[in-house]
Parts: C-alpha cells; sequence; structure tokens
C-alpha cells in the first residue's frame, strides 16, 4: 500500500512538473504582441504504430499472387471451406479475434490487400525475408515465424474468403 502510495504521488509529481504552459511575452508599447517561440518538433518517419494495426492498402507482398479481383458478395461455400482450413492449419498459432502466437485474422481485409495476405499464407518465409510489413510483424510477435502449411492457391483463396467475414 505504502509503495503504491509513493508510485501515485511521484507519477502526479511528474506530470504537474511536466505540464509547465508555453509562456508568450509582451513587448511594451501600447500594444500587445505575442512572441512566438521557435520550437521544432521532430516526428520520426513511422510512428510507434504497431505492425498488426498498420494499414496498407497498396503492398500487394512478394509471391505467387500478383492480382486478385475479389467479387462484392461473399462465396459462403468458399467461407465454409476456409473455416475448415484455418481451423485445421492455422488455430495452433491463431486465434480469430485475440492475439496469440500471430496476429488474429479478423479485420484483416481491412489492414491488407487480398493478394497481401494470400501471399503470406502461400508463402511466408518469402514475405518475411522480402516484405517489410511481414518483418515487421516477425519482430512485434517475437521473431516467431509464420509456418508454411503448404496450402494451395485454392486453400489460400477459400481462407481469405473465410477472412472476409471476420469484421
Amino acid at each position: 500500500m505504502n509503495s503504491t502510495l509513493k508510485r501515485i504521488t511521484l507519477f502526479l509529481g511528474l506530470l504537474i512538473f511536466g505540464c509547465g504552459g508555453n509562456e508568450t511575452q509582451k513587448e511594451e508599447k501600447g500594444s500587445v504582441k505575442l512572441k512566438k517561440q521557435n520550437t521544432e518538433v521532430k516526428t520520426p518517419d513511422k510512428p510507434n504504430v504497431l505492425a498488426s494495426a498498420t494499414i496498407d492498402l497498396k503492398n500487394k507482398g512478394v509471391g505467387p499472387v500478383k492480382s486478385l479481383v475479389l467479387p462484392a458478395e461473399i462465396d459462403q461455400e468458399m467461407v465454409t471451406q476456409g473455416k475448415d482450413v484455418f481451423t485445421k492449419m492455422c488455430t495452433a498459432c491463431h486465434r480469430e479475434d485475440k492475439k496469440f502466437i500471430g496476429p488474429p485474422p479478423t479485420g484483416i481485409t481491412e489492414r491488407r490487400t487480398p493478394e497481401w495476405i494470400m501471399n503470406m499464407i502461400l508463402d511466408p518465409e518469402g514475405m518475411t525475408r522480402n516484405d517489410p510489413l511481414a518483418r515487421a510483424l516477425l519482430i512485434e510477435f517475437n521473431g516467431s515465424p509464420m509456418a508454411n502449411q503448404g496450402l494451395t492457391e485454392e486453400d489460400a483463396r477459400a481462407v481469405l474468403e473465410y477472412f472476409r467475414t471476420l469484421k
């Protein structure tokens, strides 16, 4: 209890001390002018956004799938097949809606291109070797590489269709 109280007090003290206001200076000539402070804000080239939360709808990844046009309507038969493949081959490392060993597929179609998703499923080694986003995911998930399950393009397409239903 005493330790917690000390931590809270320290935190509040740092918060108050760190929240100094931007002071302005007045010029004396009958009117008030605010003097601009010359402050330079440096922003990193890439903000600290997790790779799993990054939205990249241009990158098609590296692999066999170069172009893919998805129909507007979801193919329910393909969804059933994709869910079956996902359950059998992917649930050792992935959960639908929460982080596990690998990222959850829920919402993936809103963050990645269909080609990128299929290339990651079909050739995870090539993707982590040659795609910066896949490499960043590898780092984010503690260096646990995605296993190549040897799926066919048809299986990967079915899994992608299943992912389209996970919002």
